[in-house]
């Protein structure tokens, strides 16, 4: 079993293609996730890029996605020496890097920035990873 941090990107791509990941993988991220997807789809829609139904069927997605979600004590005092070592302005970013440097073997996200800042931290694994068998 392959444990793949995501970042909220990734789950919106997921819900989006109604794709789902391979039984052989677990997906963990932060707490935030949802939140920031909620946002992402949010944006969407109040740009015209995507109807409300179909935001909603995302969302819905998302939802019943198995994504373990992290938020304890620990992963909030990486993401911040994260946020830190790279001279961030907020967390944001960290915590799923700190997600994925603690509980993941590798790392799935769309947004370049991410994928460049956790390469020394964690291995970058490509969104079609989520979906073939170890």
């Amino acid at each position: 079993m392959t444990r793949f941090g995501i970042d909220a990107l990734t789950a919106v791509r997921l819900a989006r293609e109604g794709l789902s990941v391979h039984d052989d993988h677990k997906l963990v991220a932060p707490n935030v996730l949802r939140s920031h997807a909620l946002s992402l789809i949010f944006r969407e829609v109040r740009n015209g890029e995507l109807g409300a139904r179909d935001a909603h069927t995302m969302l819905d997605r998302i939802t019943t996605m198995r994504i373990r979600l992290l938020g304890d004590r620990v992963s909030r005092a990486v993401a911040w020496q994260v946020a830190e070592q790279l001279g961030w302005d907020d967390t944001v970013g960290a915590e799923y890097i700190a997600v994925a440097k603690l509980q993941a073997d590798a790392f799935v996200t769309l947004d370049e920035r991410l994928a460049i800042a956790v390469a020394g931290v964690a291995p970058v694994a490509p969104f079609e990873a989520l979906l073939l068998p170890e």
